[in-house]
């Protein structure tokens, strides 16, 4: 049974524990914890899934007359298995690529059409009017992207708050966070996935680069400046500043008094351990001991 329980613990991860879990407010308290949270039941999704498939292979190969409807059951969850772990490292490589070529091309058209901003050599100002704030992260070739309408929309405590908020994506490389979650999404089939971890993490990123604002600039520059910025657009590839889907959630949190509650972090950093240890302490381990003794290994 050990290989269908895995299959059904994976399924559970990647469908109906996401979705309760992204109408929870309480993990939005915490964001970085939440984001641990969310990878966690992510990875663990897929480690389950890799499990049934390896306890699948383990079971045929062990069991002297099993009867046909458990075979076609074990192949199911093993084919399951290797379509995850397969599609892993295809997302791997193709949101890696896809990324990277779309960061590219807007660094050059940014370098190419953006004047630099004073002392600030990254920081580049298109001659746009409607209000833009975006950075494309690169180790060591960074660009923080600001419209000349931003400029002249919001004041100088504001202005710096955006920059401090674009900085700390750039700082905590928060687009390998984005990444790592698009990898995640993409590894599963489209039948057994979910949108909601991505989504959820993209609201997290952005409370964590205004925390850092607002440790700076105060919560109410930073207020004012994702007001101003509330309908502003931001490349695919990039982070920006804008309100967007997450302004709701941002400026919930900016309300907030500081510090916050840590009750958050901890519930959210102990669920993360539970979902990625107990199915193998519970489940593969004794699997594991059992296929070693009936193999002779």
């Amino acid at each position: 049974m050990t290989p269908v329980l895995l299959g059904l613990i994976g399924l559970a991860l990647a469908l109906p524990v996401p979705a309760l879990l992204a109408r929870a407010r309480w993990p939005l308290r915490a964001p970085a914890a939440g984001i641990v949270l969310w990878q966690s039941l992510a990875l663990a999704a897929i480690l389950a899934m890799s499990g049934a498939g390896l306890s699948t292979a383990l079971w045929l190969v062990s069991v002297d007359d099993p009867g046909p409807w458990r075979v076609a059951l074990h192949v199911v969850v093993l084919a399951v298995g290797v379509m995850v772990w397969a599609r892993f490292w295809w997302a791997t490589w193709h949101v890696w690529r896809d990324t990277q070529a779309r960061r590219r091309r807007n660094r050059e058209l940014v370098d190419l059409l953006g004047e630099p901003h004073g002392l600030a050599p990254a920081v580049r100002i298109l001659a746009e009017q409607t209000p833009v704030a975006y950075c494309l992260p690169k180790r060591g070739d960074n660009r923080v992207v600001i419209s000349r309408g931003t400029v002249e929309a919001l004041g100088e405590t504001e202005l710096e708050a955006v920059l401090a908020h674009e900085r700390a994506h750039v700082r905590a490389r928060h687009d390998l966070v984005l990444e790592g979650f698009g990898v995640l999404r993409l590894a599963f089939p489209r039948v057994l996935r979910t949108d909601a971890p991505l989504r959820q993490s993209q609201v997290m990123v952005e409370l964590l680069a205004d925390d850092a604002a607002r440790r700076e600039h105060g919560g109410p520059a930073v207020a004012r400046a994702l007001v101003t910025l509330a309908d502003s657009a931001t490349p695919a590839g990039a982070l920006g500043a804008g309100g967007g889907s997450t302004a709701l959630a941002r400026m919930n949190r900016l309300r907030e008094p500081t510090p916050h509650p840590r009750w958050p972090a901890l519930l959210s950093l102990t669920i993360s351990a539970v979902v990625l240890v107990a199915p193998t302490v519970l489940l593969a381990i004794p699997w594991m001991v059992h296929a070693w003794q009936t193999l002779d290994l």
